[in-house]
């Protein structure tokens, strides 16, 4: 019989995510806190967001908080090269 650690996130009674190490377990935590804290600031901007739509933004931008603080910083952030389209097929 084999034992499997398993890490699981639960936020208000309602597991979120579960994971194999407490790393990831740790750093999707983090990032939940992060965007349930940017969740008020973008609300307080008044741009006409229904909640979901908030709750959506602060999501991504704690998903990609490393490049949202370069930004902030002035620092351009490289895009991801865009995949070549696969060479036509052979008719």
């Amino acid at each position: 019989m084999a034992v499997i650690t398993k890490f699981v996130v639960v936020r208000e009674g309602v597991e979120k995510m579960t994971f194999t190490s407490k790393k990831e377990a740790d750093a999707y935590d983090k990032m939940l806190d992060i965007a349930d804290n940017l969740l008020p600031f973008i609300s307080e901007a008044d741009l006409g967001f229904d909640d979901e739509a908030s709750e959506k933004l602060s999501f991504y931008l704690a998903q990609h908080k490393d490049q949202l603080m370069a930004l902030l910083k002035g620092t351009p952030v490289k895009k991801a090269p865009v995949a070549k389209k696969a060479a036509k097929k052979a008719d």
